[in-house]
């Protein structure tokens, strides 16, 4: 009986040591829940430990911390000075290179036709044509601004650039065309004006929109690559007769596959500014012509 009385005094001592345990810690968190007193905890914890925890601590910390100066200086873009460059834009609108291929096509022309040489007539007749391409190419970039912008071989022409107004190209253009058709006409031949005035017209009111429209803008942008020859010729002779239609016909069948070749290294620019090539819209047809005009 004793040891009984000693075991359920023992038990008796520890559950009262339990109860007056409960109540001390009860007392050290006051009002607060025992989680909240564990969230304060763990918080203090984190602050003497720098270890990332809580997004209420980071949010602190990223408030904490010092947005840095701006040090950079802003400058204004100095204008260009369109005085002392203009001629080198205007060369640059007229496809200076490009015009000069078309005009020794023109004196190639002038140079086959089965008539005496004159220097002052043929020097005429290669600058009026030389200022006609220009007219055509400084209209042409007018109309394709907005497509050049979104090509890599164009973007930096200047109209997009920015370096000419479009107002420029047009007042260029103009006066190309005037000077150009007139020289034609009163100092070579009506016939070499005609002409030029009709290459203008295809190239820049049909060739240039057909572009974005069809295929066939390819056959007859090669016309007019055709016509300088015969632009020559006629401003030889005062007339077109078989040689000159021979080649003006051999030089219409070159330019397929030149501006094939160019189609297709090109193909991404053309499909971007929404150009109707055959190297975009059916690369198979387009590989299979090519091989087909090789074999012939």
């Amino acid at each position: 009986m004793s040891y009984l009385k000693v075991l359920h005094c023992t038990l008796c001592i520890k559950q009262r040591a339990l109860k007056l345990s409960n109540k001390s810690v009860l007392l050290k968190i006051g009002s607060k829940t025992p989680i909240q007193h564990l969230v304060n905890i763990s918080t203090s914890c984190h602050l003497n430990s720098n270890l990332p925890l809580t997004s209420q601590t980071t949010t602190t910390k990223a408030k904490s911390k010092k947005v840095p100066e701006d040090t950079r200086i802003w400058k204004e873009t100095p204008t260009q000075d369109v005085k002392n460059n203009l001629v080198q834009y205007c060369m640059m609108l007229s496809k200076f290179r490009l015009t000069s291929l078309v005009v020794m096509t023109s004196m190639a022309g002038y140079a086959l036709a089965p008539a005496p040489f004159d220097l002052t007539t043929f020097a005429i007749c290669s600058v009026g044509t030389g200022l006609v391409s220009a007219a055509a190419n400084s209209i042409n970039q007018y109309h394709e601004m907005p497509f050049d912008a979104q090509m890599s071989r164009t973007k930096n022409r200047v109209l997009v650039k920015g370096l000419l107004e479009p107002t420029h190209a047009i007042g260029f253009a103009a006066a190309t065309t005037v000077t150009g058709l007139s020289m034609l006409y009163f100092c070579v031949n009506p016939l070499t004006a005609a002409l030029g005035a009709g290459n203008l017209i295809l190239y820049t009111s049909i060739y240039t929109p057909l572009k974005r429209l069809s295929i066939v803008n390819t056959w007859l942008g090669s016309i007019v690559g055709a016509i300088p020859p015969l632009m020559g010729w006629a401003g030889c002779v005062g007339g077109l007769d078989a040689g000159a239609l021979v080649l003006s016909a051999l030089l219409y069948s070159w330019q397929f596959p030149h501006f094939n070749a160019l189609s297709w290294n090109l193909r991404p620019d053309y499909s971007r500014a929404g150009y109707r090539m055959m190297a975009v819209t059916d690369p198979g047809a387009f590989t299979m012509f090519n091989s087909t005009s090789r074999q012939r």
